[in-house]
């Protein structure tokens, strides 16, 4: 079956494909998908993969700030990626992935993303690197809160802007609704 990669920004989508991104999602994540997660994958670029059923494969990647050993860093972070699961294991998720890929790349100094189990064999053998020290966020009271349910389950993909990543300073990422409980 033939497919269609399609890549545009959120305000670029007509409201019928962000309905069918939304209703892709919640069946890929078995209904654990909020509407936090949702708003997280929105206002960044957008990519898409339709097939002679509809939409197949989704994923976006988004601006976030991280504080990292004094600086602060432009992340392309990779959020609602999911494959419809009829075609799952068929490569659309790595066509997906190489498409943020290719965004991170080219318009970002880092990537980051947080991994499902099930997602992490696919970011894991494209380049993803675990990132093995703490991860935090910056709460709106200006506190540096850590989240230690993300430890193990981050990866990152470093920009040669940005060079090495140093494990003995956490990353600590701007602030989103759904991030602290």
């Amino acid at each position: 079956m033939a497919t269609r990669l399609r890549t545009a920004h959120t305000a670029d989508l007509a409201p019928a494909e962000l309905r069918a991104a939304r209703a892709l999602l919640e069946d890929a994540f078995d209904g654990d998908f909020r509407d936090e997660d949702w708003d997280h994958g929105l206002g960044g670029m957008h990519v898409l993969v339709h097939d002679g059923r509809g939409l197949a494969a989704h994923g976006s990647v988004i601006q976030r700030r991280v504080l990292h050993r004094g600086r602060s860093l432009r992340v392309g972070y990779v959020e609602a990626v999911g494959v419809r699961a009829d075609v799952r294991r068929t490569g659309l998720g790595g066509r997906v992935m190489a498409e943020l890929e290719r965004i991170i790349e080219s318009a970002y100094g880092l990537g980051a993303l947080s991994a499902s189990e099930e997602g992490a064999a696919l970011y894991a053998v494209r380049g993803w690197r675990l990132w093995p020290g703490q991860v935090c966020v910056l709460a709106p009271d200006g506190a540096v809160r850590r989240l230690p349910e993300e430890e193990g389950t981050t990866f990152v993909r470093p920009g040669a802007a940005v060079g090495p990543l140093d494990p003995a300073y956490g990353l600590v990422f701007d602030w989103r609704d759904g991030d602290v409980l």
